[in-house]
């Protein structure tokens, strides 16, 4: 650049000479020639240009002015934004203490602000004095982390009741503006717009309609904009309702001598108060009952264990849910059943021998040997007189109270059978209970006789069957 000017100049000035140099010419062209060197030379010039700088608020920033040739004269910084003259040459001007300027003796001057604000957001001017004056101009910008405004956002916890609307609001400040996100803490969708439901909500205001249960819990306000850190607020949202309650099983049965356990489920929310009541008394955990409460958000679930039950215990158990919107609550009846049977034991079969050496036939006989038995003693039996096997009969009805057919094989009362693996022997003298002439008869007559050995293979082989 300095070059061109130079050989520019020369031709001008050769123009104006004719061709034929004398001394003087000479000496007046190297005259000139210096002077254009002089000036050129020592002319101030930037060599660069001022970087744009961002700092966050509270940090040090650091402005450069470098300037080449600079020789007598000087450099000043100026604030345009405040209009403000800041430094001039190696004095500070303002009042600023924050302010500062470094010199490295070779051609760069220094800005130094110190703890940046917001206000020291803004062009700042590199000046130096010359004629004309040269300048140049650099941007600060200062950033400032997002902040959540809580005197203007809803409070941390927040209460409405069920099918009700809320809007939650946040609103935060900072530089740049901060964008604001909803979410739920517990991943949770949320339900906006008409129960549109979505995982982030944008905006300052959130709103909810109708809003029921399933929505409490908590909600994140978080507010970014590029400058760390980001921050969020956790407002805690309730929705009130009273109480209910829900019944697993409202009958219960159990033996007696054992223990059971009835239970219940209930929502409400402010929580509730549950117990359990008997008889108008509030049943208080002991050696007899067991209680056993398990909450969770608005869910709580009851359980009463009763331990040996007896006579007294069955009946209607109620388990109670009351908060200060309303109460409730569920029934349940404990009712005795009788003990499950125990699987029966194996069968010992024996025989009954009587006076006669007749033996009754076991369960492993033959059904063939069994029908000849039975046959013999009808022919036997039908053989007796007819009135004979007719008192006889009637006697032991009168004296048994029990009605019973020979040859129909019909319904025989089992009070009083042989019991099941024991031996029973029959002894041929009539019991006391017969006594007099009906129990005469009943000895004496051989048809009866038959016929009681005809009942007793009977009633034997109803047991073992």
């Amino acid at each position: 650049m300095f070059l061109i000017t130079f050989i520019q100049l020369l031709l001008i000035a050769l123009n104006f000479f004719p061709s034929r140099f004398t001394n003087r010419k000479v000496l007046f062209l190297i005259y000139l020639t210096n002077l254009v060197t002089h000036v050129m030379m020592d002319e101030p010039r930037f060599a660069q240009p001022i970087p744009n700088v961002t700092v966050a608020v509270g940090r040090d920033a650091n402005l450069p002015c470098v300037v080449e040739h600079l020789g007598g004269y000087k450099v000043a910084w100026i604030h345009i934004d405040r209009q403000m003259i800041l430094t001039i040459h190696r004095h500070v001007i303002s009042r600023i203490p924050r302010y500062s300027i470094t010199y490295d003796n070779a051609n760069t001057w220094l800005l130094h602000v110190n703890q940046a604000h917001q206000d020291d957001r803004g062009y700042y001017m590199c000046q130096v004095n010359t004629n004309p004056m040269i300048s140049q101009v650099g941007y600060l910008q200062v950033v400032v982390p997002p902040n959540i405004l809580d005197i203007e956002s809803t409070p941390s916890s927040v209460a409405v009741r069920e099918n009700q609307n809320i809007n939650m609001t946040c609103r935060a400040d900072g530089f740049p503006t901060p964008k604001i996100i909803w979410r739920r803490e517990d991943g949770e969708e949320i339900a906006v717009e008409k129960k549109k439901k979505v995982l982030v909500y944008d905006g300052e205001v959130l709103p909810l309609t109708k809003v029921s249960r399933n929505e409490m819990g908590a909600y994140l306000c978080i507010a970014t904009n590029g400058v760390p850190p980001s921050v969020s607020k956790r407002i805690i949202l309730d929705v009130e309702f009273s109480p209910m309650i829900w019944v697993p099983n409202q009958l219960v049965g159990a033996p007696a001598g054992t223990d059971v356990t009835i239970d219940c489920h209930t929502e409400a929310h402010p929580k509730a108060i549950i117990y359990w009541v008997y008889n108008s008394g509030m049943v208080l955990p002991s050696k007899k009952y067991k209680t056993d409460y398990t909450e969770n958000s608005y869910r709580a679930h009851m359980k009463l264990t009763i331990r040996n039950l007896q006579y007294g215990d069955f009946g209607n158990y109620r388990c109670i849910s009351k908060n200060s919107l309303g109460e409730t609550e569920g029934s349940i009846r404990v009712y005795e059943i009788p003990l499950p049977s125990t699987p029966s034991k194996q069968v010992t079969h024996t025989t009954i021998e009587t006076k006669e050496n007749n033996i009754i036939p076991t369960r492993n006989d033959s059904t063939n040997s069994l029908q000849k038995d039975i046959t013999s003693m009808k022919a036997d039996l039908f053989g007796a007189s007819s009135s004979s096997s007719h008192s006889a009969t009637a006697s032991m009805s009168a004296g048994n109270g029990n009605s019973m057919s020979a040859l129909g094989g019909a319904t025989i009362d089992r009070k009083g059978t042989l019991a099941i693996g024991k031996s029973m022997f029959y002894t041929e003298y009539p019991p006391t209970e017969f006594g007099g002439s009906a129990a005469g008869t009943l000895y004496k007559s051989p048809s009866i006789f038959i016929l009681c050995r005809f009942t007793l293979i009977f009633l034997l082989l109803r047991n073992q069957s």
